[in-house]
């Protein structure tokens, strides 16, 4: 018995119409070859649909096959030229043609070609997967470049829609491909070891796979079937692909980039070896050349020599190789003339720095040069001194002076220089000895030849002069003796560079250190008071300036200081050091003090969790959820305590859902004296009880009374002078447990959704009393909060709805997908007339809850109010199509509404190319009325053929109808985000 055909074969010679044979001859008429393929491929994968309407893919008949080998055909006459074929067809129609290349080359469906040896396939199999992985790879570096944006023309969505999914298509073959590329890699690296040749399927070759099975297995397998592709023309393209995808990678990876210069500079090798001319490849050798001069690949001798000429070149190989000294000189060699810009100076100058600072101290020389040279060259030009030098030259010694001396030296020559130069060179040599503190460097300066010729007998004799009103003992005019070298700084400096250090140094022992020196200087000074960004709050800085000894209250307020310092700029490294040594230093002396670094320490863990593990959604150790308890049971009398500490247990207890303490277990009195803890514990009482009965909401009327009592406004009448008594309002009232803009701070610490969501529900329903139903904003939860106050007037309602729009905004950044909050933001628009705002996050909270309208958006995000607003909103914004679309959303259609709209004539949106959108058949039918009754033929017939559609009859099943109803439901959103987004 004859065992079927391959699915890949097509006919068998006696079967296969004589019509759609195809051998590769163009005649008269036909279409290019390549759009044949894109006809043949795209007749292949028509879906079917079967007696039930439903999708089938497409079966795997005798016409398909015959098909998918024509396609195949077609590039064999293109001698599988990726060059032509990228141009020319899109990446899913190539990966299509390439996946059937692999079908019928017999590559094992599943196996992942580094898996498989390529000197043991047959040359046409391996060539094949030589193929696609070179596709592969190319793909992936061509998506990388920019794309010029074709200018669209009107805005049709039937086409927006297919090329939207065929963007979407490439985008996922994009992705598998970016997700293989390491194998790519390695099946191309694999080829370049074979050194044999290949052979790729000619027109013939596939008419033999087409046969009988048992032929295949003869001719087509042998080493000469196909065409043949050499050795060298196979590593050639190999490398080129390869020097192309290392090159995308080398901006991350140095070693990579090496890679790309190995394979690019034997592509070119292979080119001037075999000419650029082949029959079977062709390389972009304007490309090429582009890639070698990006990363330094340049064959020929005069180029290189060409390339060492120009200074910038010499540097970036100096800095590459590490050549420092020749750096140096290239530096110094320009200060004659300037031929370096000064920002290139600097940048390669920052370079350095960086290299410095990542532990390679021997650059630290470097950098001091560079910088001298770039210092001397700003003098040169008339420009500020940079800082980096006055840093450096804080220790000026000996070495640095010879050095800086040299510089000027060989950067200006005194024969030719102007007058302009020479007097910028004296001013900074003469300013350079007044700022030093050493005589013996000012001695070496002044005595140098090159000071000498710059500055007359008159301004160095007032430079004299200067130098002995500072100390009286300096002669310039004579060599010193040898006491002079061991006169030793002055007190004043030294102190002064001892406060420097400490203001900069984050280690306690350190700090402590340098505290004992200054105090052995001078007794009269209050060190505390160096900086004034040391800043420690006003309850615990009475009890650390109340301690006597001074060194250990220095000691105490600066690692205080320092700590929260550090916690402010969350360096809990730091903080934590500080804290522990303060800690130390002070339980040998204060309880008081004990416990407040104990305090305050909590305070840090808490903050080191919530931007670390709790990040994450970790939660925090059952040791630090005991400590936040005991800190809020406290009961230790006059401690100083910060009420930011409580303000962020509670925050702390309510993000981690430790209701069950908040509401049954904290202590009443604690309740009764701190505001935070009251309030988390009615917000915990409330969020335990949701969703309850009415019976239970009595915790929830408690909460907003408390809320109610801050948002409260204090009035007072004043008498003016003319007698008239006028009403003050007072933002900010006292008649409640804590001011608004406290509770806000505290709201803003919180990050659990239903916290959230409680305390938003509430504020929403405070701005709900006043306003009229057509503001009204809705919000979850909203039924527990009572429905009226008994004094409105008593209500700050305009801080209120500042309240609720920064707490929706705040809300936001915690979980921009909560479609609830997404729905309360719009409606905030919606009732500041920001129509088109409020269509946005309409329509991004429908999107958020249904995968991008994929699914149906659930009845309860896109109630009715919802569907009117957004109809108000295209209303007011003149898309009319638009509204009557909608109109079809509410439970029952809006008629009305809809012809009214229709009936607009200006219309904003894109009119009869949503009429495919449209449903409701009365509506239809309303438009083709219309149309005929404007004359407007051609929107007439468009609104005909959507009502003649077979789905929307009348007749169909009420599940058909839904279905109709829901896929144009998901296409019409879909095209609203688009706009909208």
């Amino acid at each position: 018995m004859v065992p079927p055909p391959p699915w890949w074969a097509g006919p068998r010679p006696r079967d296969r119409p004589r019509a759609v044979l195809w051998t590769g001859s163009p005649r008269p008429g036909d279409p290019p070859p390549v759009q044949l393929i894109v006809q043949f491929l795209e007749q292949a994968s028509k879906p079917s649909v079967n007696e039930q309407n439903q999708v089938q893919p497409p079966p795997d008949n005798k016409r398909n096959r015959i098909l998918k080998l024509l396609a195949l055909k077609v590039a064999a006459h293109l001698k599988w030229d990726l060059d032509v074929l990228e141009k020319s067809l899109s990446v899913p129609v190539l990966n299509m043609l390439l996946n059937e290349l692999l079908c019928i080359s017999k590559v094992p469906p599943g196996t992942k070609h580094v898996d498989v040896d390529l000197s043991s396939l047959p040359p046409t199999t391996a060539m094949a997967i030589l193929l696609y992985n070179r596709w592969a790879i190319r793909t992936i570096v061509q998506s990388s470049f920019p794309v010029k944006q074709v200018k669209p023309g009107p805005p049709q969505l039937n086409v927006m829609n297919q090329m939207q999914q065929e963007k979407e298509l490439t985008e996922n073959i994009l992705k598998v491909l970016k997700e293989q590329a390491a194998d790519s890699i390695l099946v191309l690296e694999g080829a370049l070891k074979l050194n044999k040749d290949l052979y790729v399927h000619t027109i013939r070759t596939l008419d033999l796979l087409a046969m009988e099975p048992g032929m295949v297995n003869g001719e087509t397998e042998s080493s000469t079937a196909g065409l043949k592709i050499t050795a060298e023309e196979i590593e050639c393209q190999v490398c080129y692909d390869l020097g192309a995808i290392y090159f995308q990678q080398g901006s991350t990876n140095a070693a990579v980039h090496e890679n790309a210069k190995e394979k690019f500079f034997r592509t070119k090798e292979l080119i001037a070896k075999n000419g650029s001319s082949s029959l079977h490849f062709t390389i972009d050798e304007e490309r090429l050349a582009g890639y070698c001069q990006a990363c330094g690949v340049l064959t020929s001798s005069s180029d290189d020599a060409s390339q060492q000429a120009t200074p910038y070149s010499q540097i970036h190989s100096c800095m590459k190789s590490g050549n420092y000294q020749d750096l140096v000189k290239i530096f110094l060699e320009d200060n004659l003339t300037l031929s370096l810009p000064v920002q290139f100076r600097q940048s390669v100058l920052r370079e350095l720095f960086q290299k410095a600072q990542q532990g390679n101290d021997a650059l630290d020389e470097v950098c001091f040069k560079v910088c001298v040279c770039n210092t001397v060259c700003d003098v040169l030009q008339g420009e500020i001194i940079d800082i980096q030098f006055c840093l450096l030259f804080l220790k000026p010694s000996k070495e640095k002076i010879d050095f800086l001396l040299e510089v000027c030296s060989r950067s200006i020559n005194l024969e030719n220089a102007s007058e302009a130069l020479k007097r910028r060179m004296a001013a900074f040599l003469k300013n350079l000895c007044l700022g030093l503190e050493d005589l013996q460097l000012v001695f070496m300066i002044s005595s140098h030849e090159l000071f000498i010729k710059l500055l007359k007998d008159e301004e160095r004799k007032l430079l004299i002069d200067q130098m002995r009103k500072r100390s009286p003992r300096i002669n310039l005019c004579t060599k010193p003796v040898t006491s002079f070298y061991d006169i030793p700084a002055s007190a004043s400096v030294n102190i002064g560079q001892l406060e420097h250090q400490l203001i900069l140094s984050v280690d306690p022992w350190r700090i402590r250190q340098i505290l004992i020196e200054l105090h052995g200087m001078t007794s009269e000074r209050q060190f505390w008071t160096v900086s004034n960004k040391w800043e420690v709050p006003n309850v615990y800085g009475n009890v650390i300036l109340g301690i006597k000894d001074n060194l250990t209250r220095d000691l105490v307020y600066i690692l205080m200081a320092k700590g929260l310092h550090c916690c402010a700029i969350k360096d809990f490294v730091h903080a934590k050091q500080l804290f522990a040594a303060c800690l130390e230093l002070v339980t040998e002396f204060s309880p008081k003090l004990r416990q407040v670094m104990l305090n305050e320490m909590l305070l840090l863990d808490i903050y080191t969790h919530e931007a670390g593990p709790g990040a994450s959604g970790e939660r925090p150790p059952s040791d630090l959820i005991s400590r936040v308890r005991g800190y809020l049971e406290m009961r230790v009398p006059d401690i100083p305590l910060r009420q930011v500490i409580a303000e962020e247990c509670v925050a702390f207890l309510l993000n981690w859902r430790e209701n069950e303490y908040l509401t049954m277990q904290v202590p009443l009195p604690l309740v009764q004296t701190n505001p935070y803890v009251k309030l988390g514990q009615l917000l915990a009482a409330t969020c335990k009880e949701l969703p309850g009965p009415k019976e239970s909401r009595r915790t929830a009327k408690d909460l907003w009374e408390v809320v109610v009592q801050i948002c409260s406004v204090s009035n007072q009448h004043k008498r003016g002078n003319d007698g008239r008594v006028s009403l003050i309002k007072h933002r900010e009232s006292t008649l409640g447990i804590m001011y608004r803009s406290e509770l806000l701070s505290f709201i803003k610490k919180l990050r659990e959704p239903l916290v959230l969501t409680t305390i938003l529900s509430l504020f929403v329903k405070l701005h709900n009393v006043r306003e009229d139903i057509v503001n009204d904003i809705a919000a979850e939860h909203i039924s527990i909060w009572p429905s009226s106050i008994p004094n409105l007037q008593s209500v700050d309602f305009e801080a209120v709805a500042v309240t609720v729009k920064e707490l929706v905004s705040y809300a936001l950044t915690i979980n921009p997908n909560n479609h609830f909050w997404l729905i309360i933001q719009a409606d905030i628009y919606f009732a500041t007339n920001q129509y088109s705002a409020a269509l946005h996050y309409y329509l991004q909270a429908g999107a958020v809850c249904s995968d991008f309208f994929i699914k149906m958006v659930p009845p309860d995000v896109y109630t009715d109010q919802v569907i009117k607003r957004m109809i108000k909103c295209c209303s007011l914004l003149n898309c009319h199509t638009q509204v009557a679309i909608l109109c079809q959303f509410l439970r029952e259609v809006d008629y009305k509404t809809a012809f009214k709209a229709l009936q607009e004539q200006n219309s904003h949106d894109a009119m009869d190319s949503y009429y495919e959108y449209i449903w409701d058949v009365t509506i239809l039918e309303y438009l083709t009325y219309l149309h005929h009754k404007r004359g407007e033929t051609d929107k007439r017939q468009i609104a005909i053929k959507a009502i003649g559609q077979t789905e929307l009859n009348a007749s169909n099943p009420e599940e058909v109808l839904q279905l109709a109803a829901q896929r144009r439901k998901k296409k019409f959103l879909q095209a609203m985000a688009k706009l909208y987004f």
